[in-house]
């Protein structure tokens, strides 16, 4: 049997975004200091970030992480959609690291097993362990982290397969538990509509932005099952939803919305992206 590596080596780096540290280092810090964001009240508890490529949904992203730029967290929570098959509903990385061009982060194994114990206490799916994942939805949003916080931190990274809004309950409750006392940060991976032409796809997003701000993991659910909203990461955001809740959240705020036609000018066919912010007051 082959060894499984310490690091996850990236598979997007050089594709999905920069692959040469010092020019991604650049591009990031071009998002996060372009991004002028409204004023908010409270202290950020979790983020909501869009998780396409960096020239696509970076500017978006950029507004996101700056609402916590400069600040330290010694634990990142990144719940995030895996895109392919797996049979198991929830995944963490089997590696003890993941790796970008700009350093490796490490996982916080003693936080996977507590969020492991907290999900058997309740009943909840098993944490599966999966190695050499081409998910790029969680990745993408650690170059931003990166540059964005002060000091180190590690990860609690996972990717989830079930749209299920129990499992996604129960992961969000769970994590709280985990959480509860701790200085860390909350941050759900998704984008919004995807390929209809710009004013339908606007249409949607409106709506699916209006169920973030309701702070309503319940109505996440409901926009998307009724074709009136659509988000590829609804339940990571109803994960961090939940877990916010517990934590104290007491609002979200939308700061930013754009599209792929924002980027490259074809409005026949986008994607939505938005960023959002969980605030404690």
């Amino acid at each position: 049997m082959t060894a499984i590596s310490d690091i996850r080596p990236s598979p997007i780096a050089g594709r999905w975004y920069e692959g040469d540290p010092k020019r991604l280092a650049g591009e990031v810090d071009s998002y996060l200091n372009n991004a002028s964001l409204p004023e908010f009240k409270g202290e950020v508890v979790a983020v909501v970030a869009p998780h396409a490529g960096h020239i696509y949904s970076g500017r978006t992203a950029g507004f996101a992480f700056r609402s916590v730029l400069g600040k330290s967290f010694p634990l990142v929570v990144i719940f995030s959609p895996l895109h392919s098959f797996h049979f198991e509903p929830l995944l963490v990385s089997a590696h003890q690291a993941y790796a970008t061009p700009l350093g490796a982060i490490p996982i916080d194994e003693a936080a996977v097993a507590a969020l492991e114990q907290q999900l058997e206490k309740a009943g909840g799916p098993n944490l599966a362990r999966i190695a050499y994942d081409q998910e790029h939805s969680l990745e993408i949003e650690l170059p931003f982290l990166q540059r964005a916080l002060k000091g180190e931190f590690k990860l609690l990274p996972v990717m989830l397969r079930s749209q299920e809004p129990e499992v996604s309950r129960q992961l969000g409750l769970a994590a709280a538990e985990v959480l509860r006392g701790k200085s860390c940060l909350l941050v759900a991976s998704t984008d919004l509509s995807h390929f209809y032409d710009e004013k339908k796809a606007n249409q949607f997003d409106t709506e699916m932005l209006r169920q973030f701000e309701s702070f309503s993991p319940e109505g996440i659910y409901r926009a998307e099952q009724s074709g009136r909203g659509f988000a590829c990461g609804m339940a990571a955001v109803a994960a961090v939803f939940w877990a916010a809740k517990a934590l104290g959240g007491t609002r979200v705020q939308v700061i930013h919305h754009s599209t792929s036609a924002d980027e490259t000018g074809d409005r026949s066919s986008v994607v939505g992206y938005g960023a959002a912010v969980v605030l404690r007051e």
